[in-house]
C-alpha cells in the first residue's frame, strides 16, 4: 500500500520538468524526490480477487504467471518494454517485474519497470524493492525505452535478496543486496501489476501487449526458477503453476495472460481494461 494518495502523487508530479508527449526515454531531474514525487510509492503483495473458469486465478492488481513451493532461492525473468497508450489511458500506470514473495505472502522482493502517465505524458523508470522494508526505489542510471529488452534476476544467498536488473538494449545494469524480515519464500512471479496507493489500487495504463520470455526476449534460461525441489522454467512446476488474470474489484476484466509457449516460460499479457 502507499502512503500518498493518489491525488498527492499527481499535485506533487507539477513540480517535475516537463516531458515529451512521447519521449524514448524516461527524464529524471537531478533530485530524487522529485522522481519519487511522480511515482507511487510502494507495488504490493497479490490481491486475490477469485478463480477464472477455467481454474487460474484473479487478482485486482496482477497480470502474469506465480509458481508456488517451498525455499525459493531464485527467479529470472525478461521482456520487451511495451509502449504506453497515455492517450487511452492518462493518468494510468503500469509496472513489470520478476519476484520472489507475494502471491500469498506478504513480504515481496522484487525489480522491474514502471511507466507512468501524468495526463496524457508518459515517463518509463527503472526501480527495485524489498517490500514491505522500503518504498519503491527508482534506478536513476537506467533509462527505459519503449522496445527495450529487460531481464532481470532476484537470488536467495542464504542470508540476503539480491536483485538485478539490465537494459540489454543500453547494457546498463544495477543489483542490490538487502535483507527483508518475514520472508517466506514460497513463491517467484512475472508480473504486469497495476500499482496501488492509500486510495487503492491505481489505474492500468494501456500497455498493448506484453512479451514475457526468450520467444520475445532472445534470452536463454529466462523466465526460470530455483525452489527447493525444482530449477527450470515456469512449466517445470506443473500444478503449482498458477495464470493470473487482472479483475477489477467490480469484476472488469482488465488483463490477460496467454498460454506458455511450447518453450515453457514464454507467454504474453494483454492490456483489456477497454
Amino acid at each position: 500500500m502507499l502512503s500518498k494518495t493518489l491525488g498527492s502523487i499527481l499535485a506533487l508530479a507539477l513540480v517535475v520538468p516537463a516531458l515529451a508527449q512521447e519521449p524514448a526515454a524516461s527524464t529524471f531531474s537531478s533530485d530524487p524526490q522529485e522522481i519519487f514525487s511522480i511515482v507511487p510509492r510502494q507495488f504490493a503483495p497479490m490481491k486475490f480477487h477469485g478463480l477464472t473458469p477455467s481454474g487460474g486465478v484473479e487478482s485486482e492488481n496482477w497480470s502474469g504467471y506465480a509458481v508456488t513451493g517451498t525455499a525459493f532461492t531464485k527467479a529470472t525473468g525478461s521482456w520487451k518494454e511495451p509502449k504506453i497508450n497515455c492517450k487511452k489511458s492518462p493518468n494510468g500506470y503500469a509496472a513489470f517485474w520478476v519476484g520472489i514473495d507475494g502471491y500469498s505472502s506478504t513480504t515481496v522482493e522484487q525489480t522491474g519497470t514502471l511507466a507512468v502517465c501524468t495526463g496524457t505524458t508518459v515517463a518509463y523508470y527503472a526501480w527495485w524493492e524489498f517490500y514491505p522494508t522500503n518504498d519503491i526505489q527508482v534506478i536513476s542510471t537506467i533509462t527505459v525505452s519503449p522496445g527495450d529488452i529487460i531481464s532481470t534476476e532476484v537470488v536467495y544467498n542464504g542470508t540476503q535478496f539480491q536483485l538485478k536488473i539490465t537494459d540489454e538494449t543500453t547494457k546498463k545494469s544495477f543489483s542490490k543486496k538487502g535483507s527483508v524480515s518475514g520472508a517466506q519464500r514460497n513463491s517467484a512471479e512475472w508480473i504486469a501489476e497495476a500499482p496501488s496507493s492509500s486510495s487503492g489500487i491505481l489505474p492500468l495504463a494501456d500497455f498493448g501487449t506484453a512479451s514475457f520470455g526468450d520467444d520475445y526476449t532472445e534470452i536463454s534460461a529466462t523466465n526460470d526458477a530455483t525452489d527447493s525441489s525444482v530449477t527450470g522454467p515456469i512449466s517445470d512446476f506443473g500444478a503449482d503453476v498458477e495464470a493470473i488474470t487482472m479483475v477489477s474489484s467490480s469484476s472488469v476484466v482488465e488483463a490477460v495472460p496467454s498460454a506458455l509457449t511450447t518453450d515453457g516460460s514464454s507467454f504474453q499479457v494483454v492490456w483489456k481494461a477497454d
